[in-house]
């Protein structure tokens, strides 16, 4: 399952004054309906196409701006391994694309700045979450949505963490030792014998959950998911000694995670992440109604997109299906529409997300009507 960072929609929101084309769509991962998936990507292609002939842009340019898509469509590795949804961004000198645990609706747009609301999920945490199965045969991070779970492969990301296998060693009381016949990401299995450790044998473990409790952030760098650990209690509890993640739950999934497969796990860490999810966008949510009428929120879309540029957005809510076509003058701190903005009209709402999220904010994409006065975002800012 592929990544996408803050520091890469830093890079990606910088593509504001050119032609940006923003492809998703919902991806099939198992059985015969997963041919479907480059038949699907060629026909959003396909709709690119006509859309830029009919904006006037000239064959020629159609055809090398759309080259790396459709060399995805006709790439059959590419296709060998989906996430719920692929995402594309495409650009006449940029081109990514992410497999991400998140369903999308099929969608294709063109505009100045690349569309970003159907990943807000992604970013907020919602239907995100990770797994940390502590046992006494392996560590394994998972990542997973409502549907869905990946195993990370943590030893490639970060090789470093392979020291933290050999740091140590528990050779004394705990005969700790390294092999290669890990779980399913491929990485080393630190193995346990005993269970019941001495005082002298915890300090041990403390100094090696450390080890790795430092080394996570790079793994969940920009996230503000939950994590749910899974293990034997005495593991859990020196685990949270150790931990930093400020996301960490209290409750986890007890037990020997070496007996779970990833879709056990997933089966038993979702109803606790799902808790933690909808409490959090609750309690945001509440946050805003409190501060109602005064200067900490805003529904005013200039406010916000001023709030948004200097990083001062705590957390802001987008009604999910609505659009504002315009663009923001920063010097002024005005919207514009129509003919002074000189043809770089784009979906304002998808500006104020990009600039709240780039800015280490929480963006939470929300039903239309929800927002009090059947506002199309609000705003809680830091100061």
């Amino acid at each position: 399952m592929d990544k996408i960072t803050r520091e890469e929609l830093k890079e990606l929101s910088a593509h504001s004054r050119e032609l940006c084309v923003s492809f998703f769509m919902p991806a099939f991962r198992a059985g015969r309906d997963t041919e479907q998936n480059p038949i699907r990507f060629k026909n959003l292609v396909k709709e690119a196409e006509s859309r830029l002939s009919a904006s006037g842009t000239r064959p020629p340019e159609i055809q090398e701006l759309l080259k790396p898509a459709r060399s995805l469509v006709d790439d059959p590795l590419f296709w060998q391994r989906q996430g719920d949804g692929l995402a594309v961004f495409l650009a006449a000198d940029y081109f990514k694309s992410y497999r991400l645990p998140l369903s999308f609706q099929e969608s294709v747009t063109l505009a100045r700045r690349f569309h970003f609301t159907p990943l807000l999920p992604y970013f907020s945490g919602e239907g995100r979450f990770y797994v940390l199965a502590l046992s006494r045969n392996m560590i394994r991070l998972l990542e997973g949505s409502r549907h869905s779970v990946d195993e990370v492969d943590v030893e490639s990301l970060l090789p470093s963490l392979g020291d933290a296998f050999r740091f140590d060693r528990f050779e004394k009381q705990l005969q700790f030792h390294t092999g290669t016949a890990a779980g399913r990401s491929g990485g080393r299995a630190a193995m346990f014998h005993g269970h019941d450790p001495s005082d002298e044998e915890k300090g041990r473990l403390l100094r090696w959950f450390r080890k790795i409790d430092g080394d996570l952030p790079d793994i969940l760098r920009g996230s503000r998911s939950p994590l749910v650990l899974a293990g034997v209690e005495y593991l859990l509890h020196l685990y949270r000694e150790a931990n930093s993640y400020p996301f960490l739950l209290e409750e986890g999934v007890p037990g020997n995670a070496d007996d779970l497969r990833p879709e056990e796990l997933h089966g038993r860490a979702w109803p606790i992440a799902e808790k933690a999810l909808s409490r959090g966008a609750g309690q945001a949510f509440a946050r805003y109604a409190e501060l109602a009428g005064s200067v900490n929120v805003s529904a005013n879309v200039e406010k916000v997109l001023e709030g948004a540029h200097h990083g001062r957005v705590d957390v802001l809510f987008v009604d999910g299906g609505a659009r504002m076509t315009g663009c923001f003058d920063q010097e002024e701190n005005r919207v514009l529409t129509g003919e002074p903005c000189n043809g770089e009209e784009e979906d304002l709402l998808n500006l104020a997300a990009v600039q709240t999220l780039i800015h280490g904010g929480t963006v939470y994409a929300v039903s239309s009507g929800a927002m009090p006065g059947g506002e199309p975002l609000g705003a809680v800012f830091r100061f």
